[in-house]
């Protein structure tokens, strides 16, 4: 990308699952945890984790397509996870229980790059999120990681979910600024592919186990929609000119 157009940037957005955070790691461990405390045994935890995961887009589609209204991710996570439950046959789980195993979304481990990355664009740009997630659950998340976001942008405020045009005009909309000044950071090309079309700048951050050892997917930056490649969050900062912490 031209040094020109760099300049033009006034706000990085960032995908959150996956690119920020390690979700598959976070959920299962997460989980596990609990199921150890409330003494349940027998269930692959990472299993159910990346069945919970499959459940994630099918549950927007819904949304996207007009079958149903606007609502947010807390409560198509909890829908799913009922689903699972049912189908693992975990029984003798109260409401607050259930609760718990959902708010596991709300507390997922960063990638070790992001908070420092994070800082360091924030010295120079506007941040936040760009995410399916609700902003209970970003603010949450944020909370707990460390995020250093300056507001909370996505799909609860675009009234939108990724890859609806909406979900990216509306965020930039809302920082006042033209597409062309924001960039959409992610690792997955498909995302930066929907944000380029709406007339944004992209970066891509490989996040190669994402989905675990033999992931196939999303291990390279597509050139037809990628401005900016960079190895992390660390990388990208500084090829964006953010000055390094001290």
């Amino acid at each position: 990308m031209h040094t020109t157009a760099m300049n033009d940037i006034r706000a990085c957005l960032f995908d959150v699952f996956g690119t920020v955070v390690d979700w598959r790691s976070s959920v299962s461990r997460d989980l596990a945890a609990f199921a150890k405390e409330k003494r349940i045994s027998g269930i692959d935890w990472l299993e159910f984790a990346v069945e919970w995961r499959k459940l994630y887009q099918p549950s927007m589609e819904e949304v996207r397509s007009g079958r149903r209204p606007f609502t947010i991710l807390d409560v198509l996570h909890r829908e799913s996870l009922d689903k699972l439950v049912a189908r693992y046959r975990i029984s003798g789980l109260s409401e607050a229980d259930l609760d718990h195993m959902n708010r596991a979304w709300h507390r997922l481990h960063p990638w070790p790059d992001v908070v420092e990355g994070l800082q360091r664009l924030k010295t120079r740009y506007i941040i936040a999120p760009c995410s399916n997630g609700n902003i209970a659950l970003m603010v949450n998340l944020a909370k707990r990681a460390g995020l250093p976001w300056d507001c909370i942008l996505g799909a609860e405020t675009a009234r939108a979910y990724k890859p609806m045009p909406d979900a990216y005009r509306n965020s930039c909309r809302q920082l006042g600024l033209a597409p062309s000044s924001v960039m959409m950071v992610a690792a997955h090309n498909n995302d930066l592919r929907a944000a380029k079309a709406q007339g944004m700048k992209t970066a891509f951050i490989p996040r190669p186990t994402e989905h675990g050892p033999g992931q196939m997917t999303d291990l390279a930056p597509d050139p037809e929609c990628v401005d900016l490649p960079a190895t992390d969050f660390v990388e990208l900062a500084a090829k964006l000119g953010a000055i390094p912490l001290r």
